[in-house]
């Protein structure tokens, strides 16, 4: 069977070459262009080559090789369908994640929305100077507010902050130093030059988001468990 095979082959081979030898100089074959047939009597090859080794290969077995056939083929065809659908699928699984994660930011287009956390508030993901940095949002926070360690974390100098900015703290009256970011951003929204202020040491238990960085945005609004943010186009 299998030299029965190649005999076939290197035939059919052999006379797909012979044919295009003999109609070189007419340009085409059987209306095909020199290369279309050239092409087509190759793939036919590679084709009956590809299928005869698939039925010596499941030779008595021929329900397994039907269904290794549709094994590959749903495979093929799952991967297609991820492949045209893969914004979409990126879209639900971010939502499925910022369900899951506490202050994970679902992104779609120029909006964001994070689920409330267990404990009752918007926990944020937020990255500052391309560093990851928890927060909280604060709206009664006039701007971003950082922990020493945070603004360490965002390669901030804090050997040469002044903390001359009065604040008003869960634990009473502080000094704050007044900086500005380079780039905070959340999930797909991305602000530059944001004025923040860094809490002096042992002064601050979270960073806060606040103001300064909200007022930078289209809109943004508390819908039941979800907080939705917009940026500008």
């Amino acid at each position: 069977m299998r030299r029965s095979l190649l005999w076939i082959l290197l035939i059919g081979l052999a006379l797909a070459v012979l044919t295009l030898i003999l109609r070189h100089d007419a340009g085409n074959v059987v209306g095909l262009r020199n290369d279309q047939f050239a092409s087509l009597a190759w793939n036919l090859v590679l084709l009956v080559f590809l299928g005869g080794a698939v039925v010596t290969l499941f030779r008595g077995r021929l329900t397994q090789a039907l269904q290794a056939a549709l094994l590959w083929i749903t495979v093929v065809m799952l991967l297609a369908v991820g492949y045209t659908y893969r914004f979409e699928l990126r879209e639900v699984a971010d939502r499925v994640l910022a369900e899951l994660i506490p202050g994970y930011a679902a992104s779609r287009g120029h909006t964001v929305e994070i689920a409330r956390s267990r404990a009752g508030d918007f926990s944020v993901r937020a990255r500052v100077n391309g560093a990851q940095i928890p927060m909280v949002l604060d709206t009664g926070a006039s701007a971003v507010v950082l922990t020493q360690e945070a603004a360490k974390a965002a390669g901030l100098p804090l050997e040469v902050l002044s903390y001359t900015v009065q604040v008003e703290t869960a634990n009473g009256h502080t000094r704050a130093a007044q900086v500005t970011l380079d780039r905070v951003a959340v999930g797909g929204i991305v602000e530059l030059a944001v004025p923040a202020l860094i809490a002096q040491p042992g002064q601050l238990r979270a960073n806060l988001l606040g103001m300064s960085f909200l007022n930078r945005l289209q809109g943004w609004e508390v819908r039941g468990d979800k907080l939705v943010m917009r940026a500008y186009p």
